[in-house]
């Protein structure tokens, strides 16, 4: 084996290790929540629009984590964000399984949402940094970072359904279980978290200096295009789980659907790499978007457990690519020391998109149906793809 390969492949590895950590922001902090939002509405006598306010509590959260990582980066390595938000990850999905009150759910989901983006904007900027030690393999190295999320999935699927109990409150101990997930993925990320950043801050000059080489207003048809999409990919990981109860499927349909949709995450790296590694503009957001938007729409108009594993595959394909397209593009149009901004410009129009998605859609289910959100959220994410591939490139890196 050659030395280049022997280092490609170490760098793999270690994207692979790191990815965990989106496994705890997204797959089992976040998205777990679908398999929950049945019982819990159930057992709690929620709305859809009360089931969904816990994900908007939880995207406030997120928002604020955003806006908080260029600021605290300026004070703490980029790995100890990283695994402060992993370590805070752990306590607080434990601590949604010894409440029940609606009050504490939602500041607990909130303060969750703040650990997710300190862990997935920062981890996005380390997997941008092994992408950087790999340019050949720049788009496999953020699509294994981001498709980790698929780890999460997979593992709440099995956790979930493995522990819920057919009693009051039944739900509570399968917090428990994806907090000890958490914790088992911030011990095994921590070394290769540390290992690459080698403990190096970035200086708030510097930051400061890459920040204002920025040209916003240049990216905002692909901010535009992604806040689409955290509104309408949100309206189907939030309530996905619930429609296909109201299909009347069974829970071995619905756990076999979710393993799919994980597993076509993991994968997701390899299908779409060579996509990101050649679309520097916004066209890659737009494709992704766009097929978002048809998975979606495939289980609100065919009711048939071959149309809802089709939908998972491939949305689970490509919805965490759609992440992965914008910090390739951040890596493509910006200067290294620009990168933590850019990326935090994207998770916060992102998070913003997801805070108004779970309650409007929730919203149109309660009144209209769960079919009719899906609807919705279908024409969100293509119109998301419209904006997104009128996205030019920059001329130039500034």
């Amino acid at each position: 084996m050659r030395l280049g390969d022997h280092d490609r492949i170490k760098t793999i590895l270690a994207a692979i290790r790191l990815s965990l950590g989106s496994a705890i922001a997204l797959g089992l902090a976040r998205f777990s929540y679908a398999l929950l939002l049945p019982p819990m509405k159930a057992d709690l006598g929620w709305s859809f629009a009360q089931a969904g306010a816990l994900n908007t509590a939880n995207a406030i959260g997120y928002l604020l984590g955003a806006l908080a990582v260029p600021l605290l980066s300026r004070k703490f390595s980029l790995s100890a964000l990283f695994l402060a938000g992993g370590y805070l990850a752990v306590v607080l999905v434990a601590a949604c399984g010894l409440v029940s009150s609606s009050p504490m759910l939602l500041t607990l989901r909130l303060a969750t949402g703040v650990a997710s983006a300190l862990i997935f904007v920062s981890g996005g900027v380390l997997a941008a940094r092994l992408a950087t030690a790999a340019p050949t393999s720049g788009g496999l190295i953020l699509g294994l970072y981001y498709g980790g999320t698929g780890y999460g999935i997979i593992l709440s699927s099995i956790l979930v359904p493995a522990v819920l109990q057919p009693i009051r409150h039944g739900w509570q101990p399968a917090w428990f279980a994806l907090a000890a997930a958490c914790a088992v993925c911030v011990l095994v990320a921590r070394a290769t978290a540390r290992g690459t950043d080698a403990g190096r801050r970035l200086a708030s000059g510097q930051a400061s200096r890459g920040a204002n080489r920025v040209r916003w207003h240049q990216f905002g048809l692909a901010l535009g295009g992604y806040g689409l999409f955290g509104v309408g990919y949100i309206g189907y990981m939030t309530f996905i789980i619930a429609l296909l109860r109201a299909d009347h499927m069974s829970s071995g349909v619905i756990s076999g659907f979710y393993i799919v949709l994980g597993i076509a995450t993991v994968f997701s790296a390899n299908i779409w790499s060579k996509f990101l590694d050649r679309t520097r503009g916004g066209q890659a957001l737009a494709a992704f978007n766009a097929l978002l938007g048809i998975a979606t729409l495939m289980p609100a108009l065919i009711a048939h457990p071959l149309a809802a594993f089709i939908s998972g595959a491939l949305f689970g394909a490509t919805f965490l690519s759609a992440v992965a397209s914008t910090t390739a593009f951040v890596r493509h149009n910006l200067p290294p020391e620009a990168w933590t901004n850019g990326i935090s410009a994207f998770t916060i129009v992102f998070a913003a998109g997801q805070i108004a998605g779970p309650v409007v859609i929730g919203w149109i289910s309660d009144s209209a149906g769960l079919t009719r959100g899906l609807v919705y959220s279908a024409v969100i994410l293509l119109v998301g793809a419209l904006l997104a591939a009128c996205q030019r490139a920059l001329h130039a890196r500034t």
